[in-house]
């Protein structure tokens, strides 16, 4: 306690609340009270009207203040909305008006019980009979005009964010009722919600590079998640026909508007399916959350209009055609390939040395940033496919999609690679291109995996879905801090 009032002599304004709360202990007052029975949430209140002479007993914070003499007006807030109370001398006796109304900050919790009653600028007011310090604000709230503007206090200051700018609290409410619109959506289709591991001995489920940790008993190194796929795979093998999970995974990339290093998933795998039905559960889950969060299906991002039904689905190689005219339905040599990419100047790295590697950096150099209205791009290259099963007619591509709304992926799934020969020869190949420099390629075979399709995988078809854009595209936040209550931030000096 000494250390912490030492500082005070550099914090004035602090060190002047300090002295109010000692006044307070002075009348027996606590400034930092206990439990309180609030009975209404301030939106409930707010529904009903003075002719019902009904007494209220809620709670909030004090969101601004005025009066003097032997009255005060107050607005006080929660998660539910905000009100003003009206606290007089006469009504509450003295000693509550002197010891607690006239100590009162911007920025305080308090309890009361009271009347509604209209003033005279008609708007809706608790008559204060009864109130109790609940909290004493130490710390000034940002200016009420300005607000807190700063959108880096806003993500480092998360509470005081939330505080000031109930439009925030609004976004994450909405954060929540999306992910029940999804569970609900899954669960009355049959799905199971599972939990798996998030520390892995083997890399595996997606190209990323990880972060590491260490479990001191065994002296094991171990992999924070960077998906849940072969877990899930796994259950699927074990007997249970549609599972999901909605969680955190880790990966060790940049930090962006649309990159978090700790981000939500949700993965999804239904046993006697393929890719085809991943499309149909991805397109009628987004339109139907769309629809029960926004009240429609048409909405505009970024200042671009969308509408989340009647999702495109067109072939990687068609639309790299359609943008570049490069046909790479014909079939041509890594050298032929590479000479075609030089002359659209498309970069392609060291590790690279196949034609679907190019294919892949057509798409994503030349016409990812062209696609604006929901699209399932599909048909991904063997060589950056390494779970999904081939196509059938043709087996250099794959039965893999890519979901892409206004330049950005929001769902990767896929026909489930359920071959273990095939299986374990991709993996090699991973090994192969990690040893060529890909830091995102799997640099170790998970022989478990391989062991568990042997005892024999059904067809199934599997995807993953960002919580995270998603809760951006739907409450229009342009970046992924906005939806994330504590996303990462580097540390200041």
């Amino acid at each position: 306690m000494e250390r912490y009032f030492d500082r005070l002599e550099k914090e004035p304004l602090i060190a002047e609340r300090w002295k109010k709360i000692e006044e307070l202990e002075s009348y027996g007052i606590k400034p930092f009270g206990r439990k309180y029975d609030k009975q209404n949430m301030i939106g409930d209140v707010l529904k009903h009207n003075p002719d019902e002479n009904l007494k209220f007993k809620t709670a909030g914070r004090i969101m601004s203040l005025r009066g003097k003499g032997k009255a005060y007006f107050a607005h006080i807030e929660d998660q539910s909305g905000k009100i003003q109370i009206y606290m007089k001398k006469d009504e509450l006796g003295e000693e509550q008006f002197d010891h607690i109304v006239k100590m009162l900050n911007v920025g305080d919790i308090i309890g009361v019980e009271g009347e509604l009653f209209i003033t005279h600028t008609e708007e809706l007011t608790l008559r204060v009979k009864s109130i109790s310090l609940l909290a004493k604000n130490v710390r000034s709230l940002p200016e009420k005009y300005h607000g807190l503007t700063d959108v880096e206090i806003r993500y480092r200051k998360r509470y005081v964010d939330l505080i000031m700018n109930p439009e925030v609290r609004e976004t994450f409410i909405k954060r929540t009722e999306i992910i029940k619109e999804i569970r609900k959506y899954l669960d009355d289709r049959g799905f199971l919600e599972v939990e798996t591991p998030m520390m892995h001995q083997i890399l595996g489920g997606a190209a990323a590079r990880p972060f590491m940790t260490h479990h001191n008993a065994l002296d094991l190194d171990l992999y924070l998640r960077i998906a849940v796929e072969l877990y899930l795979k796994r259950l699927i093998v074990g007997g249970f026909d549609k599972v999901y999970e909605i969680g955190k995974d880790f990966r060790n990339e940049g930090i962006s508007v649309r990159h978090n290093p700790e981000f939500t998933m949700i993965e999804l795998y239904q046993a006697h399916a393929d890719f085809n039905d991943m499309m149909d559960i991805a397109e009628g889950m987004i339109s139907t959350i769309c629809e029960k969060i926004n009240g429609t299906t048409d909405i505009v991002y970024d200042g671009v209009q969308l509408s989340l039904k009647n999702f495109k689905r067109v072939h990687m190689v068609d639309m790299i055609k359609d943008v570049t005219g490069v046909d790479f339905w014909k079939q041509m040599t890594f050298e032929e390939a590479r000479e075609i990419a030089k002359e659209h100047h498309v970069e392609i790295a060291p590790h690279m040395n196949s034609v679907g590697h190019i294919i892949n950096e057509f798409f994503e150099q030349k016409c990812e940033e062209k696609v604006i209205q929901p699209t399932f791009v599909y048909g991904h290259p063997v060589e950056i496919s390494p779970l999904a099963k081939r196509n059938e007619e043709n087996p250099n591509f794959t039965d893999r999609f890519e979901l892409f709304i206004n330049k950005r992926e929001y769902a990767n799934a896929f026909t489930e690679l359920n071959d273990p020969a095939d299986q374990r020869g991709r993996f090699e190949a991973q090994v192969e291109e990690a040893l060529r420099g890909n830091e995102e390629a799997t640099p170790v075979i998970d022989e478990d995996y391989v062991e568990a399709l042997e005892y024999g995988m059904p067809p199934t078809g599997g995807m993953g879905i960002g919580i995270d854009r998603l809760v951006m595209l739907l409450t229009g936040s342009p970046s992924i801090r906005d939806v994330i209550l504590f996303p990462q931030m580097k540390p200041r000096d």
